[in-house]
């Protein structure tokens, strides 16, 4: 993922969490049960969390010259946005519950994505 890409990506995932998140709290609040809801917010607020993420990968992506581990970093993290917080989102929609199963490889992916920017930096301190 390039520089461009990441922080695109992390702005598009950003402007999808804040409508989540205020979707959730107007548009689903009748339809879905105070347990459905709070899943569904806690999809938004990882989103956010980890486009936050996003946007701090693609700015150090422009400080730093070599940046393979800031991509694999950043694949990581949007794919753990993808899996985590899209698998929340659908089994608050659908209540099928076995797509809480895969909620924790998004997860893994996220602490994977922080793990590799941490390795990132470190080898950068000590260059």
């Amino acid at each position: 993922m390039k520089q461009s890409t990441c922080i695109t990506v992390a702005a598009i995932n950003m402007l999808l969490a804040v409508a989540a998140g205020a979707f959730g709290a107007h548009g689903l609040k009748a339809m879905l049960s105070a347990e459905l809801l709070a899943v569904w917010q806690t999809a938004a607020h990882y989103q956010m969390a980890h486009a936050l993420g996003l946007f701090g990968i693609g700015i150090l992506m422009a400080q730093w010259s070599d940046a393979t581990l800031l991509r694999r970093s950043g694949m990581l993290m949007l794919s753990g946005i993808v899996i985590f917080s899209g698998s929340l989102y659908a089994l608050a929609l659908t209540g099928i519950t076995w797509l809480g199963a895969i909620t924790p490889i998004g997860g893994l992916a996220f602490l994977l994505s922080w793990a590799t920017l941490a390795w990132c930096a470190y080898r950068r301190q000590s260059l």
